[in-house]
């Protein structure tokens, strides 16, 4: 259902609210583009310092300019079970596709507190999950056997794992089997994790090259190695760039440079610093993309 590549959409921002007209101008782009989806209000959306009025209206734009073409995939994780299954159900009433979930973070919950995490939210939203397991953000790792376990609540069809380990991947597919979604986290592992069965990626990177990436993900897809490789290694400076600092510290930076969106953050984000900036921007210039 949520195969392919979907773009981790930023929140532009404009004198400290959000930019509705850039955003909705980011989503049509996207769109035109042939993404399989969009991934509004995750952590490349600044998600954590959006109040729950910003929250709710960045995903109603995504949901309106999307207008059923691609999926929304509303980001509603929280370490709140409460507030989390709320986000969820609004996410369902406004017509989103499906719910991205980060795995509690700052609690740093059992493995049990996971399971019964992600039953609770099931239970409150009906809307097709994927669950995000992050350890760097989140400070706990959920274990593939945990994420098996989470596998089998209905509603939990995915899982975007950024844990960083190809073994980790390999052990989640084989534990959760076809009918259920590897989607990467990591755009630099998207080609090593499609190799061993996952299905595509949540993406930093094609909010800028959002085609090109889609041609490698789709050359994974249809076996084409060669292909997806050669596309693999001439997006990697560019995948790499983009994590020079925090995301999306570079990603906002890329697009402002562009032209697409204002060079805004929302603290404790600050703008990116002169030599990781400088090393971006040939990369970008590398990469022909040109203000």
């Amino acid at each position: 259902m949520f195969e392919g590549i979907h773009t981790a959409i930023v929140t532009p921002f404009k004198d400290g609210e959000i930019d509705e007209a850039a955003l909705r101008a980011l989503v049509r782009e996207q769109v035109e583009a042939g993404v399989n989806g969009i991934v509004p209000c995750g952590s490349t959306g600044e998600s954590a310092t959006l109040d729950h009025a910003e929250h709710e209206r960045v995903i109603a734009i995504c949901i309106e300019e999307a207008a059923g073409r691609v999926n929304v995939i509303a980001g509603t994780g929280s370490n709140s079970t409460r507030e989390a299954a709320r986000l969820t159900a609004f996410a369902r009433n406004a017509g989103a596709d499906g719910a991205l979930l980060i795995s509690p973070y700052y609690n740093k919950p059992t493995q049990e507190g996971h399971v019964v995490h992600y039953r609770e939210i099931a239970a409150a939203a009906d809307l097709p999950l994927i669950i995000y397991n992050i350890p760097g953000r989140t400070g706990v790792n959920m274990t593939p056997e945990t994420i098996a376990r989470i596998a089998e609540i209905p509603q939990v069809v995915g899982v975007k794992e950024a844990s960083g380990s190809l073994d980790q991947v390999s052990r989640i597919i084989a534990l959760t089997g076809e009918d259920f979604t590897v989607l990467s986290g990591d755009d630099s592992l998207t080609l090593p994790m499609m190799a061993v069965g996952g299905k595509g990626v949540i993406s930093v990177t094609s909010n800028l090259l959002p085609r090109r990436f889609g041609e490698l993900v789709r050359a994974a897809a249809g076996g084409d190695f060669a292909r997806a490789r050669a596309i693999h290694f001439e997006l990697l400076p560019l995948m790499q760039a983009l994590f020079l600092e925090t995301n999306p510290i570079p990603v906002k930076t890329a697009l402002a440079v562009l032209g697409k969106i204002r060079d805004e953050l929302r603290l404790p984000l600050t703008p990116m610093t002169a030599e990781p900036r400088a090393r971006l921007e040939r990369v970008l210039a590398d990469s022909g993309l040109k203000p």
